[in-house]
């Protein structure tokens, strides 16, 4: 049985930043792509960032620059470091697995 538990969500000033982690289980991560999306109030889930087991990443235009995608295949783990955040980054933000795989979401708020 495949689980993704994300953490890191919070609520943060504009311009602040976070980290959120994403921890996977139940088949070889390593072999795995792994992405972010996230969705916010109103709104359809969008894809935000994505690694490939190589570890090429991809991002939407909106965090590009500002969002990084890595991976710690050793700790079956990917994570999102956010910076800069604007208040239109508030969202859920969820974790996808090889395209099949969610995860329950963590909140993400920026406000002053």
């Amino acid at each position: 049985q495949v689980t993704l538990v994300e953490s890191g969500g919070d609520l943060v000033q504009p311009g602040g930043s976070l980290r959120l982690s994403c921890a996977a289980s139940g088949s070889i991560f390593s072999l795995n792509d792994m992405s972010w999306y996230r969705q916010a109030p109103g709104k359809e889930r969008e894809l935000v960032a994505g690694i490939t087991s190589s570890g090429s990443t991809r991002y939407a235009d909106s965090v590009k620059g500002r969002f990084t995608i890595s991976r710690d295949n050793a700790e079956n783990t990917v994570y999102l470091r956010m910076n800069s955040l604007k208040p239109e980054d508030t969202a859920v933000y969820y974790c996808n697995k090889a395209g099949v795989y969610w995860g329950q979401g963590t909140q993400v708020i920026v406000s002053s």
